[in-house]
C-alpha cells in the first residue's frame, strides 16, 4: 500500500492526515483499530478517484482521427501462433451459417426459373475485363520475384533444416528448440540446419490445369498423370486471362446457360483465326507492357553476377547500391503478387483442402483420393475442399528476425523477445530494402532483446 502511495504523491497526503487525525482522536491505545479504519475509508476514496479517472481518460483519449490513421492502415500483428494441430480443420473464410443460407437461396432460384443464363463473370465462361490487366502483372511479378531471390540467395544465406520445413536467414543457425522432424525428441527438438535455396524462402502450391474452368471444372482420379499440374498462382493467371502456349485453355465470346444446376454451352466448338489473332496479339502488348518492368534491375546486377560473391562483406559501395535496388525490386514484386492475387481471387475461386496444403484454381476441388491428412478414411481420400486464403495460396513462410546476420545465434530461452516476418521480407531487408511497415510490429523493432549473459534476469 505504501509503495503504491509513494507513486502517487496525492494519495499519500490523504493517507498521512488521515491517520494523524485518528491517532490525535483515538489516542495511542486504540491506534490499530484506528488505522484499520482508515485503510477501508481510503481505499473508498482510491476506487472512487480511480474511477472517474478511468471514465475522463475514456472520453479524453481518442483526440483526433488522424492519430490512428496509420493505426488503421497497419494494424498491429503479433508473432503468428504456431502451427495447430494436424487433426484440426483450418478455419472457414466465409461463415458455415452464411454458406448454408447461400445454398438454399441458390437452390430456390433454380426452382424458380430452371434454364436461366448466367450473367455474371466468371460464372458464365467468360472473363473479367478489369482482372485481365491485373493477371499479367502479377504473373510477371512472380517471374521478377523468382529472379530476384535466385540472385539473393547467392548473397545472402540461407539455411534450411534437413528434418523439417524450418528456414533461416543469417550464417549461423538458430537454437530454438522447434524441430518436429523424425527422432526430434532425441535431439532437443533442436534443427540440423543445411544450406537452402529459392524453394526453401518462398513456396508456390502446384494445382491441375483447367483446360475449361465452366464446362469440366474437376479432375478425375484417373486423370491424374494426364492433366499437367502447374504452380497455382500460374493457373490463376491463365483463368484470369493470361494465354500460354504452352498450357491452352478455352475462351469463350457468349456466356453459358445453367439448367437444373448444370452448365450447358451452346456456343459453337469452331473458334474463328481472327477472334483468337487478336487476342494473342492484345496479350503481346501486355506482355511487352509488363515484361520491360524487369529490364532495369536485370541490367543493374550483371557486375555484380559476374563477380560471383558469396559475402556481404566483400562488396563494395556500388554493389552494394546494386543489391539494395534488387532488393527493393524482388520487395515490390512480392507485394504486387500477392496484391494482385488478393484481387484476382475476389472473383475466381480457389479451394483448398481443410486438412492438408492442397490447392486446386477452379469453382471447385478435383477428386483424386491422395489425401493422408486427418480423417481421410472417412473422406475415402478425398480432400476436405473449402474456400482458400492468400496465405494458402502463397505461403508467407515465417522465419525469425535477425537484426545482424554476423552476430550469435538466436537462444531458445529468449524466444519470446525474438520477432518474425516472411521470409522473402527477411532475405530482402537484409539486402538493403527498406521495412515494410505492415510487418515492423511483428518484427518486434521496438524490442531489445537481452543478452546471453542476461537470461536469469529475464526469465
Amino acid at each position: 500500500m505504501w509503495g503504491f502511495c509513494e507513486s502517487t504523491p496525492w494519495l499519500r497526503h490523504d493517507y498521512l492526515s488521515s491517520v494523524q487525525n485518528t491517532i490525535s482522536r483515538h489516542g495511542g491505545g486504540g491506534m490499530r483499530a484506528a488505522v484499520t479504519f482508515s485503510n477501508l475509508s481510503l481505499l473508498k476514496r482510491l476506487s472512487y478517484r480511480l474511477n472517474t479517472t478511468h471514465s475522463f481518460a475514456s472520453e479524453t483519449w481518442p483526440a483526433s482521427a488522424s492519430d490512428y490513421d496509420d493505426d488503421d492502415r497497419f494494424p498491429y500483428s503479433d508473432v503468428p501462433k504456431p502451427r495447430r494441430r494436424k487433426s484440426e480443420r483450418k478455419e472457414y473464410v466465409t461463415p458455415m451459417k452464411v454458406l448454408i443460407e447461400r445454398a438454399k437461396a441458390e437452390r430456390e432460384a433454380r426452382k424458380a426459373q430452371p434454364c436461366r443464363v448466367l450473367e455474371e463473370p466468371p460464372a458464365n465462361g467468360l472473363l473479367v475485363p478489369e482482372l485481365v490487366e491485373v493477371a499479367h502483372r502479377v504473373y510477371q511479378a512472380h517471374r521478377s520475384l523468382l529472379f530476384g531471390l535466385s540472385q539473393l540467395v547467392r548473397v545472402i544465406p540461407v539455411l534450411r533444416c534437413g528434418l523439417c520445413s524450418e528456414v533461416h536467414i543469417g550464417y549461423v543457425g538458430h537454437e530454438i528448440r522447434t524441430c518436429t522432424g523424425p527422432k526430434s525428441f532425441s535431439r532437443s527438438a533442436t534443427h540440423v540446419w543445411r544450406r537452402g535455396g529459392v524453394r526453401d524462402v518462398v513456396f508456390f502450391p502446384k494445382c491441375f490445369h483447367l483446360y475449361d474452368r465452366v464446362g469440366k471444372p474437376r479432375v478425375g482420379h484417373d486423370e491424374r498423370f494426364s492433366v499437367p499440374r502447374i504452380p497455382a498462382i500460374v493457373e490463376l493467371c491463365i483463368q484470369a486471362g493470361l494465354d500460354l502456349e504452352k498450357y491452352p485453355t478455352k475462351r469463350r465470346t457468349k456466356p453459358v446457360y445453367c439448367f437444373e444446376g448444370r452448365i450447358v454451352d451452346f456456343e459453337s466448338v469452331v473458334k474463328e483465326d481472327e477472334t483468337e489473332r487478336k487476342r494473342s496479339s492484345e496479350n503481346e502488348k501486355l506482355f511487352i507492357k509488363s515484361s520491360s518492368l524487369m529490364i532495369q534491375p536485370v541490367e543493374k546486377i550483371q557486375s555484380l553476377l559476374e563477380n560471383n560473391i558469396s559475402h556481404l562483406d566483400q562488396l563494395s559501395d556500388e554493389d552494394g547500391n546494386k543489391l539494395r535496388d534488387l532488393s527493393k525490386h524482388t520487395l515490390d514484386s512480392w507485394f504486387e503478387m500477392t496484391s494482385g492475387a488478393t484481387k484476382i481471387m475476389e472473383k475466381y475461386a480457389v479451394n483448398t483442402c481443410g486438412y492438408c496444403p492442397e490447392v486446386q484454381v477452379g469453382p471447385k476441388g478435383h477428386k483424386l483420393r491422395k489425401c493422408k491428412a486427418s480423417k481421410h478414411q472417412s473422406r475415402n481420400g478425398l480432400h476436405a475442399w473449402q474456400e482458400a486464403t492468400i496465405d494458402d495460396f502463397v505461403p508467407p513462410n515465417y522465419v525469425w528476425h535477425v537484426e545482424d546476420l554476423n552476430g550469435r545465434a538466436l537462444n531458445n530461452n529468449l524466444k519470446r523477445f525474438y520477432g518474425k516476418a516472411p521470409a522473402v521480407v527477411e532475405l530482402c531487408v537484409h539486402g538493403g530494402a527498406p521495412i515494410p511497415d505492415q510487418y515492423r510490429s511483428m518484427m518486434r523493432l521496438d524490442v531489445v532483446s537481452p543478452d546471453r549473459d542476461e537470461v536469469d534476469l529475464v526469465a
